[in-house]
C-alpha cells in the first residue's frame, strides 16, 4: 500500500471515515498522502472516504492552486441511529487533540496502572 506503514489487523473502535475526518480537523490543508499515512490507509481509500463525506455534506473542499483546503460541517448529525442527535462537532471534540495532550493522556493512563 502506498504511504501506509505498519498495516493494522483486527478490529478497531473507530471507522476509517472517523479517522480521516479527525485527521482533516487537525489540518484542513492536509494532503491526501499525509492523511493516508496518518490513518494507515491507501491514498485511494482516503480519496473514496473524502468523496463519501463530501457527497453526504459532512465535508467540502476549496481548491487553492495545487492544494485542497477542507471545511467540515460541525453541525451535521452522525448517521447511525445509535448516535441520534450527536453532531460531528461532538465526535471531533473527543478525537481531535494536539500531540502534547495525547502524550499527556498516555502518560496519565500509564501512571494509573
Amino acid at each position: 500500500m502506498d504511504g501506509v506503514s505498519e498495516p493494522h489487523t483486527g478490529w478497531t473502535f473507530l471507522t476509517s471515515h472517523a479517522r480521516v475526518l479527525a485527521s482533516i480537523a487537525d489540518n484542513h490543508d492536509a494532503r491526501i498522502r499525509d492523511i493516508a499515512a496518518r490513518c494507515r490507509l491507501t491514498e485511494r481509500a482516503v480519496q473514496k472516504i473524502i468523496s463519501d463525506l463530501e457527497r453526504d455534506g459532512y465535508l467540502s473542499h476549496t481548491r487553492r492552486g495545487r492544494v485542497n483546503s477542507y471545511e467540515i460541517d460541525p453541525s451535521r448529525v452522525l448517521r447511525h441511529p445509535a448516535e441520534a442527535g450527536l453532531t460531528v462537532a461532538s465526535l471531533l471534540s473527543m478525537l481531535v487533540r494536539d500531540e502534547a495532550e495525547r502524550s499527556g493522556l498516555v502518560e496519565q493512563v500509564r501512571s494509573e496502572r
